[in-house]
């Protein structure tokens, strides 16, 4: 995509907008728009391109070998538009092997096709990867500030802290075992009976 010359001149007007928005007026929005409608259309009208360009790469490969003379400067042009070969495309170009053409294009594709496969693999095995948990900058930056966590740990003691483990219970005193004496304490005898008493005589 290449730019005219009122294109960046406009281009160089909306950066100049985007860092000091108060500059701007109402010519010079309406110009950023349309400078922003030409390029979506230009966007549309390269991807339109690029899907008639693989439908036609497309069809000069299925009718190979008779148009190979089409089929390999599409390829071509195909590769620096960004297209990844397809396995197709290896096959056609191995039966082509007689074609010095074909044999650069056969190992620009095989190249191609590899960094694609590496590039799978390691997303496949980023995702596979649990995600770590990162600390925020705004949290790591608070231990700074005062009453952060660094303020915290400058104000404890020095010493050891006081043991906060649960204090484990005392056991319980034994009881002393009874005496014998003390269960059967001893029978006391019966005090003998008083004697009666006389009478006093009248």
């Amino acid at each position: 995509m290449a730019f005219s010359a009122d294109e960046l001149r406009v281009l160089r007007r909306a950066l100049a907008i985007a860092l000091h928005p108060s500059t701007a007026d109402d010519e010079d929005v309406s110009t950023c728009l349309r400078l922003a409608h030409s390029v979506d259309e230009a966007v549309h009208e390269s991807a339109r391109l690029r899907d008639f360009l693989l439908a036609d790469l497309a069809r000069y490969r299925a009718a190979l070998p008779g148009t190979v003379a089409g089929y390999l400067p599409l390829l071509e042009e195909a590769l620096g538009a960004g297209y990844q070969p397809a396995p197709d495309d290896l096959a056609a170009l191995r039966a082509l092997r007689g074609n010095a053409v074909a044999t650069d294009l056969l190992a620009r594709c095989r190249v191609l096709a590899e960094r694609a496969v590496r590039a799978k693999l390691a997303g496949r095995q980023a995702a596979a990867e649990p995600a770590r948990a990162t600390v925020p900058a705004s949290r790591t930056r608070l231990h700074a500030l005062p009453g952060g966590g660094d303020a915290a740990e400058e104000r404890r003691p020095a010493g050891p802290g006081p043991d906060r483990r649960p204090a484990t219970p005392e056991p319980e005193r034994e009881r002393p075992v009874p005496t014998p004496a003390e269960v059967f304490p001893p029978k006391r005898k019966p005090a003998p009976p008083e004697p009666p008493r006389k009478l006093a005589a009248g």
